[in-house]
């Protein structure tokens, strides 16, 4: 077996998973294949977090056989881990390994050389057993160049009603924060910007028996701006009520760690967030992100919320509406509600009808772009910081809005960009000439002060 492809679908922390599944089979003499049609072997690195996620899933498994009928096929990643029987009987699948044994695939792989396959070699055990780490820098995820993910931090601990992903990620656990400052350093050696991701980023470093103690994500920080040189640190989702005021102080306080706070929100409804066993109501989650927003007043400010959650009243739904208009959003990431089996929320008689949940969800994408604009239209005038992207003439600024340079930059470079105007889906800018800066911490923000 000579060549290989990794294919990830769904978010960051697969896309990690996947960076360092192709290093473990490049350490077994394993040459990467340009496409999948010219690979022997497929990797199929899965999300399961809808069920639209699983049918994509299916629908790629049954084109890769049908396009390179000679590929060896292996299913990795969430959906592997929870329905490994689902995927075991499609055509052409030769192994389906879990999340619980995704270290050992390298092995698995070339364990026999060329013996002949084996249909539905399923490796799937406890994931809750799990205590390996599996991660490495995602330094073309999505085409994104230059501004590469590291996931420090895998798994949850929450319960809430609607979501599979501790029964396919396990408990959280953390990259040790040795390993994280090495990874950090060696990308700042050739990137500008790291975003620093995980399934529950905000316990980095809170699972009993860490060492050499049970440190916060803030105190991480701190050591990755006093013994990295890296220029910008971005954070990808933190759960409300990790938004402590010591991290949100440090963010304020530093120009290396970029003004963006995501934190999700699911539903702004109390009785709600309550069915979905979420553990803050909106009156604490108001005031994380009005802290936020006092705190950086031109920070990006993102939620994920979800549509037709089951239960969901009309007068659910309008109180969510409510809140979400009322606090400094934008933007939204929105999600319809979608079953998940094994969730409680799945065994839930009161579904919400399929047309009622779409409507919702474009009713919150209505209010979700209005936002941006609103907050697009602020930035005019103004001079912001920004990386700028592999796509010519793009970067994209400290507080997440997408901008177009007319003449375009070299990619991976730290620029100051005056806003001229707002367009259809971001800014219009130009450059500014370089101005040296301190890339130390900057003054507390007065709230911030002892």
């Amino acid at each position: 077996m000579g060549k290989y492809f990794v294919q990830n679908f769904g978010c960051r922390a697969t896309q990690a998973d996947g960076a360092a599944l192709e290093s473990l089979l490049a350490a077994k003499g394993l040459v990467a294949a340009g496409d999948r049609a010219d690979a022997d072997l497929v990797v199929l690195n899965t999300c399961t977090v809808t069920e639209s996620a699983d049918d994509d899933v299916r629908q790629t498994i049954r084109r890769v056989h049908r396009e390179n009928p000679a590929a060896r096929i292996l299913v990795t990643g969430c959906y592997a881990q929870r329905a490994p029987g689902e995927l075991a009987v499609l055509p052409g699948v030769e192994w389906v390994v879990g999340n619980s044994h995704k270290t050992k695939i390298a092995d698995l792989v070339t364990i026999g050389g060329q013996s002949a396959p084996y249909h539905g070699n399923i490796h799937v055990g406890d994931i809750f057993a799990q205590h390996d780490f599996l991660s490495a820098p995602v330094e073309d995820a999505a085409g994104d160049r230059t501004r590469p993910n590291l996931k420090i931090q895998d798994g949850c601990n929450n319960r809430c009603s609607f979501c599979v992903i501790p029964f396919v990620r396990g408990r959280s656990r953390s990259m040790p924060a040795e390993q994280v400052v090495e990874q950090v350093r060696h990308l700042a050696a050739r990137y500008r910007e790291v975003v620093l991701s995980g399934i529950n980023l905000g316990r980095w470093g809170r699972e009993p028996g860490f060492a050499p103690r049970t440190p916060r994500l803030a105190d991480l920080l701190r050591r990755l701006l006093s013994e990295t040189d890296v220029q910008r640190l971005r954070l990808s989702s933190v759960e409300p009520m990790d938004f402590s005021d010591d991290l949100l102080c440090l963010m304020a306080s530093s120009p290396r760690i970029a003004a963006h706070v995501h934190a999700p929100l699911q539903s702004g409804s109390d009785r709600i967030l309550r069915r979905m066993h979420r553990k803050y109501r909106p009156r604490h989650y108001a005031e994380r992100v009005l802290k936020a927003r006092s705190l950086m007043p031109d920070a990006a400010i993102g939620a994920d919320v979800m549509a037709g959650f089951p239960g969901e009243t009309d007068a659910d739904f309008e109180e969510s509406i409510r809140f979400i208009e009322a606090l400094p959003f934008t933007y939204l990431h929105v999600f319809t509600y979608s079953e998940r089996p094994g969730t409680p929320a799945a065994e839930d008689c009161a579904s919400v009808p399929m047309p009622v949940r779409k409507e919702r969800n474009r009713a919150l994408r209505a209010l979700a772009a209005s936002k941006n604009l609103e907050f697009r239209r602020r930035m005019v005038g103004r001079t912001l910081s920004a990386v700028t992207l592999h796509e010519p003439g793009a970067a994209l600024t400290d507080n997440f809005l997408k901008i177009e340079l007319p003449v375009p930059p070299p990619p991976n470079l730290l620029v100051e960009c005056y806003i001229e105007a707002a367009t259809a889906g971001g800014l219009l800018a130009r450059l500014l000439p370089a101005v040296p800066g301190s890339s130390g911490l900057a003054s507390q923000p007065e709230a911030c002060r002892p």
